[in-house]
């Protein structure tokens, strides 16, 4: 595994603590939250690139700068409103195709072969995940149009991570612009459809934490990984992040660990080490 890969590897480690940073600030609503978390990242990032004089690298074509805030915005906004239209444990069964269609796209856009080893794993860990997630699923037509919303925002975070490749000129520091650009539009999005609740210091503190890990360096670990490294095995290791926040959730005491915990956690590490060897 390259250091690419490696970083890649880093914003799934990051992802995995979102479930529980995410219960911790339960009260804030879903798209305050992103625009919060967004804020955090972008201040940090653009503060960084002010401090080491590389302002610089925001100036990028508009194609960069659609690709980059498309993705990052145009994901949440489809998860949440698929949220709001299904139940959840559906909605996120769903949602979870996209590292098995980064593997496949990988493959369709990219060039990239796929050898056996590489779909074999992908569909190790997605059973995996699939028993994690699909225990309390039962699809249903009646929530058709929030399943569509959860595809789509699969696909967009897919097509996102698999054509960052093409955009390897733009520096991963003009992340900063792009995570400030899509906290503008989160915010919008807030204040046209929630109401504004106040954090608390305790929230506050997770919201910096959001924003600093899974909302913030996490993305920019990955536009690495998907640079520059392998997007087909980082495919398959991204079924690791539900199955490591449900650990994660069951070691703070809000989750139970079951016997498809353990199953699911087998299954994605066969798929991970079946994907590795290729």
């Amino acid at each position: 595994m390259n250091r690419a890969t490696a970083a890649g590897g880093g914003a799934i480690a990051l992802w995995s603590v979102l479930a529980l940073l995410t219960v911790s600030a339960a009260r804030i609503p879903p798209l305050e939250l992103t625009a919060l978390g967004f804020a955090v990242s972008a201040c940090f990032g653009l503060g960084w690139l002010a401090a080491t004089r590389r302002l610089r690298v925001l100036r990028q074509l508009p194609l960069a700068w659609l690709h980059g805030v498309g993705g990052l915005f145009g994901f949440h906004a489809l998860y949440f409103a698929a949220l709001a239209r299904a139940p959840a444990a559906e909605a996120n069964l769903i949602d979870y195709l996209w590292p098995l269609m980064i593997v496949l796209l990988s493959g369709a856009l990219l060039g990239l072969r796929l050898r056996p080893a590489h779909l074999i794993g992908t569909a190790l860990a997605l059973g995996g995940c699939a028993l994690l997630l699909g225990a309390d699923a039962a699809l249903s037509w009646e929530y058709l149009p929030g399943y569509a919303l959860a595809f789509l925002s699969a696909l967009t975070w897919a097509f996102y991570s698999v054509w960052s490749r093409h955009f390897k000129d733009v520096p991963t520091a003009a992340l900063a612009g792009f995570c400030g650009a899509a906290a503008l539009l989160a915010a919008a999005a807030h204040l046209a459809f929630e109401t504004t609740v106040t954090p608390n210091a305790a929230t506050a503190a997770v919201i910096l934490a959001l924003g600093l890990g899974p909302m913030g360096g996490a993305f920019f670990l990955w536009d690495i990984g998907m640079k520059r490294g392998d997007p087909r095995l980082l495919g398959t290791l991204a079924y690791a992040t539900p199955v490591a926040s449900t650990i994660l959730l069951c070691l703070a005491g809000h989750a139970d660990f079951t016997v498809w915990t353990v199953a699911s956690a087998l299954l994605v590490a066969a798929g991970g080490l079946t994907a590795a060897r290729a």
